[in-house]
C-alpha cells in the first residue's frame, strides 16, 4: 500500500495520515479521477449502443 501511495501521489502512507490538506488534496483527485472515469466509461457505452 505504502509503494502504491508513493507511486500515484507522491507521498507515503504516513504523510498522508498525518497530514490533513495533502490528504485533501489527494481526496480530491480521487474524487476527479472517478467522475472522469465514470464519464468515459458512460461515453464508451453511448458509442457501443449506437
Amino acid at each position: 500500500m505504502e509503494k502504491a501511495m508513493y507511486q500515484s501521489h507522491g507521498v507515503g502512507y504516513a504523510e498522508y495520515s498525518r497530514n490533513f490538506n495533502k490528504r485533501m488534496e489527494i481526496e480530491r483527485d480521487r474524487e476527479m479521477n472517478h467522475r472522469r472515469s465514470l464519464k468515459m466509461v458512460s461515453e464508451f457505452d453511448r458509442r457501443l449502443s449506437k
